[in-house]
């Protein structure tokens, strides 16, 4: 079985577990836009493993969607923080982030590359962000149990991907036409980040769930 295949299976069981949330009572809006953010990636891994196959150019396709998926990330953790002051500079970054994007994509488009300004930018201060959202997380005088607190875990794992494929699309930056060994590796890596970060998010949708005792004991 390829690694798109393995990566697409994992994304669709994610996609699944997800929607266990509209089950749930009282789930933020953000939980709830999830499975949608979760279908479209699916959908456009899909659509750029049939281009990469095809020998298509899928540069614009990812481009665009990286960007979409930080904006999105932006989103969650401004629902996520407390901190009137932070959400505030969150607004701030998301269209200043925005603006750089296109501009970006547009530069980046001329000469067929990946925008790696606006997505090291992007990738900066999402990690800023979920550091801060820890931060203040541990400062609460009384939590909940993080095992069964579904933000815990979605900012593990936007933290973990975030930190794990900044330095590896920097890499790849070095090499013009990236040797086949290089992307062979990088692909295999880039598929271990995935499958862990969609394990944590499909414990953030499962963890509220309630098993009752008596299902339990049956």
């Amino acid at each position: 079985m390829s690694s798109p295949t393995i990566q697409i299976i994992i994304a669709v069981i994610c996609l699944l577990s997800s929607i266990t949330v509209y089950f749930q009572p009282k789930a933020e809006i953000y939980l709830k836009l999830f499975p949608l953010y979760l279908l479209i990636t699916n959908a456009v891994s899909a659509v750029g493993v049939y281009m990469g196959e095809h020998n298509m150019n899928n540069t614009l396709l990812y481009n665009i969607f990286s960007s979409v998926e930080v904006l999105f990330y932006f989103y969650v953790l401004y629902e996520m923080i407390r901190n009137k002051k932070i959400k505030r500079a969150i607004v701030y970054i998301s269209f200043l982030y925005l603006f750089l994007a296109i501009f970006d994509m547009y530069s980046a488009q001329q000469a067929n590359v990946f925008h790696s300004l606006s997505y090291s930018f992007g990738s900066l201060f999402l990690v800023c962000l979920c550091v801060f959202y820890f931060y203040e997380l541990f400062q609460l005088p009384k939590t909940n149990s993080l095992s069964r607190e579904p933000a815990f875990w979605i900012c593990t794992s936007i933290l973990f991907s975030t930190c794990c494929t900044f330095p590896l699309f920097g890499f790849a930056m070095f090499f013009h036409t990236p040797p086949k060994f290089v992307i062979n590796n990088i692909q295999i890596i880039l598929l271990i980040i995935n499958i862990f970060s969609y394990s944590l998010y499909t414990i953030a949708f499962l963890c509220r769930i309630k098993i009752s005792k008596s299902m339990l004991s049956s």
